[in-house]
């Protein structure tokens, strides 16, 4: 099987280079992926320009700010009662200047996916970034994929579409990955090591998470991210998650995933060779970097984000995961070792848990047992069934209303 992220491979666009800046497609531009991601092409307008953004809709207000200073000719809301605001915001802010076309809807990304650009970088929060995903391969762009869990649910419905390095991943840890996989040949990789900062709870025990609080649990030590993604890494379901897209960016098999703790977040990933070197991608915890290696490779990006001061001391610890006390990335290797639809239900499942929990309704250690059971009550997907987005989509909404069956005891 191909990789589909390989640097290896030097992914040749569809849509060649034009002689001024690049053209990007930023969907979830609002977020804090999408925002960082325009900074980094406020820096760089003579290798940027972005030609038309998206979000869910809940601010408008940036939305608008951000689509006329940038001077995109379109603009997309996924919300259709924040149309009314969208286009008084635009009009009020627009100073003279042109106004950009507005698209309204849930497919109104997935429009914009496929349009005429280089890159899409794909920021949305969620499975609904699934069809924009597939829209952008489909019509040949390079994929700067941060959304993650589109390929984690529709793995099968992107590996058959997308052409070998089209997708750059923008996880810093897959981007670590995606850089260090270029010191060797494929047959000289003997595994792969996804560094996890460990949370807030990592010296933790079992019995010592079951009265942790959602204030503890949003208290992440290195990373600022939003609320979903912040208790992923306190229960480690995110680092669940990378080990499962790492095995599907690079082919590599489960058995030969290594999660490590490190709780620097300095070191983002390693990659261990036949020979016994292992090479390892450093910087300081900022999305900055990799989010302009995604824009911009296969160059890269000058003074994207501070790189490490090596003229100070300092100490980078590494640790084995506990299992036992956070089980959910050995339930990763397992759903994703299912396939079909069961990381889809994983994934569901455990959004709705993680919201049960913010709102007092779920112990901290019953996120994953629930989704243990969710997932187990899913059972294994038929051999040879075609995945298609619909079986997804079916999974998940099972899988949610499952989850806040069992949730609600």
């Amino acid at each position: 099987m191909t990789s589909l992220a390989h640097p290896q491979l030097r992914f040749a666009p569809t849509v060649a280079d034009p002689s001024g800046p690049r053209e990007l497609v930023i969907l979830g531009s609002t977020g804090s992926i999408g925002t960082q991601a325009i900074d980094i092409v406020l820096r760089n307008p003579d290798r940027f320009r972005v030609v038309a953004l998206s979000a869910a809709g809940g601010r408008v207000e940036l939305l608008a700010e951000q689509a006329l200073r940038l001077g995109v000719h379109t603009v997309a809301v996924a919300d259709p009662a924040a149309e009314p605001a969208l286009r008084e915001a635009l009009a009020a802010k627009a100073a003279g200047r042109a106004l950009p076309a507005v698209l309204v809807g849930p497919d109104a990304a997935t429009e914009l996916a496929a349009m005429e650009c280089h890159s899409v970088l794909n920021g949305i929060t969620g499975s609904i970034g699934l069809r924009p995903t597939l829209a952008a391969l489909t019509a040949g762009r390079v994929l700067v994929l941060a959304n993650k869990e589109s390929l984690i649910v529709g793995g099968p419905l992107v590996k058959a579409v997308a052409k070998p390095g089209q997708i750059v991943p923008v996880d810093s840890e897959h981007a670590a990955l995606f850089q260090a996989l270029a010191g060797g040949t494929r047959a000289e990789v003997r595994k792969l090591v996804v560094t996890a900062s460990g949370g807030p709870f990592r010296t933790r025990t079992r019995e010592q998470l079951a009265g942790v609080t959602p204030q503890d649990a949003l208290a992440h030590p290195t990373w600022a991210m939003g609320p979903v993604v912040t208790i992923n890494s306190a229960t480690l379901v995110n680092k669940g998650l990378e080990v499962i897209e790492a095995h599907l960016l690079y082919d590599v098999p489960f058995d030969r995933i290594e999660v490590v703790v490190h709780p620097q977040s300095v070191v983002h990933s390693m990659v261990e060779f036949t020979d016994g070197s292992t090479l390892a991608q450093a910087s300081p915890p900022d999305m900055r970097m990799p989010i302009a290696l995604g824009l911009g490779w296969p160059d890269r990006v000058p003074d994207a984000a501070p790189a490490c001061d090596w003229t100070k001391a300092a100490t980078w610890e590494f640790f084995p995961l506990d299992d036992e006390a956070f089980p959910a990335v050995e339930l990763a290797r397992e759903v994703g070792t299912l396939g079909g639809t069961a990381p889809a239900v994983f994934n569901a499942a455990n959004e709705e848990c993680v919201e049960a929990f913010l709102k007092g309704r779920l112990a901290f250690t019953g996120i994953v047992d629930t989704v243990a059971k969710v997932v187990a009550e899913h059972g294994t997907p038929a051999a040879g069934t075609s995945l298609t987005v619909e079986d997804v989509l079916h999974a998940e909404d099972w899988a949610r209303a499952r989850a806040r069956e069992l949730a609600a005891g």
